[in-house]
């Protein structure tokens, strides 16, 4: 999967962006601080003018490389930018992982800066990076940082050692995850909302959802797959476009509408052939959704909703993680093509 271009993350107070040159001096001024440093696993005390310039060095090829997003982080003071402090996200695309780590100047403590910086950059990079897991590790005395992580939906997964820097040993540390279910909502496939309608009441109780989906073949027999923005439930999961059909409304009249609304494509009911369907259940509601194919429609498809489209060979679509109910319908699609 290509890897989006990084555009500075906004709140409502703050701004995420990349290092820049003439930060280092307000960093060296905010970070050399043994109240902040005490608590960071790799930054030396004291810490000297010159580690601010080799961090912003470092942070921009790093950024660069997709190796990790390092960012400053920003807010306004009577109209002038200020910086507040350090965020970063490294990865590791072996595990599909990635480690958070934060800092926030002193004078800026007890304003949330970092619950509102951490759920920001958590949320963004589980929705537009090939990630489906982020760690963090906090010192077991620092009951500010557990606190924040606790409040922005990380778990508690277990203890263990960390190396500090500025201590010059071991520490003990608690360790946090979190997945697109803790920060997003485990709400399953194409196009839910947080309360599915229509649904039709099943034994013993849960109910049932309908969902159609297609996939559209383009000349190339690549498959159009969508990803799921931020602000959606299982955001940056990847699913055949579709949607939950209305009151009255056939499979067939839900798609020429999702795919409408969606992409701005036109399609007749006569181009689109079913071929399989999905049952599955969710912890909520049991999911059936009928997948269509189809080759021929009208305008060329373009994201209407804000989120990313990718036209992929049959043979990579296991590369993108998908919805679990999505996963039975890749190898009869394959077989299909």
């Amino acid at each position: 999967m290509d890897r989006p271009e990084f555009t500075p993350l906004a709140t409502e107070r703050l701004t995420l962006r990349p290092w820049r040159t003439d930060d280092a001096a307000a960093l060296h001024r905010l970070i050399n601080d043994w109240e902040v440093i005490r608590t960071l696993a790799v930054v030396p005390f004291p810490y000297a003018r010159d580690h601010a310039d080799d961090w912003i060095a470092g942070s921009t090829a790093r950024l660069e490389q997709g190796a990790a997003y390092q960012l400053a982080i920003t807010g306004t003071d009577q109209g002038a930018e200020t910086l507040v402090g350090g965020i970063g996200l490294n990865l590791d695309p072996a595990t599909r992982t990635g480690e958070l780590g934060y800092w926030v100047g002193r004078a800026f403590w007890g304003h949330g800066v970092a619950s509102e910086a951490a759920a920001r950059l958590s949320r963004w990079a589980l929705a537009n990076l090939a990630f489906d897991q982020i760690s963090a590790s906090v010192a077991t005395d620092n009951y500010a940082s557990i606190a924040v992580l606790r409040r922005i939906g990380f778990r508690h997964v277990g203890d263990g050692m960390k190396m500090s820097v500025a201590l010059g040993r071991e520490t003990r540390v608690l360790r946090f995850e979190a997945t697109r279910a803790d920060l997003f909502g485990d709400h399953g496939g194409t196009s839910l909302v947080e309360t599915p309608v229509p649904a039709v009441l099943a034994k013993p109780g849960k109910p049932i959802v309908l969902v159609a989906a297609v996939a559209l073949i383009d000349k190339d027999t690549r498959i159009l797959l969508a990803r799921r923005p931020e602000g959606k439930s299982m955001a940056g999961l990847w699913e055949f476009p579709g949607g939950k059909l209305e009151a009255g409304e056939t499979p067939e009249a839900a798609l020429i509408r999702e795919l409408q609304e969606e992409l701005g494509i036109n399609v007749k009911q006569s181009c689109l052939a079913p071929l399989a369907f999905a049952s599955h259940a969710y912890p909520k509601f049991h999911l059936l959704m009928p997948l269509f194919v189809c080759r021929r429609w009208k305008n060329n498809p373009k994201p209407r909703e804000g989120q990313t489209l990718a036209w992929v060979e049959p043979a990579r679509l296991g590369e993108y993680p998908m919805p679990a109910a999505d996963l039975p319908l890749i190898p009869l699609l394959r077989d299909f093509l």
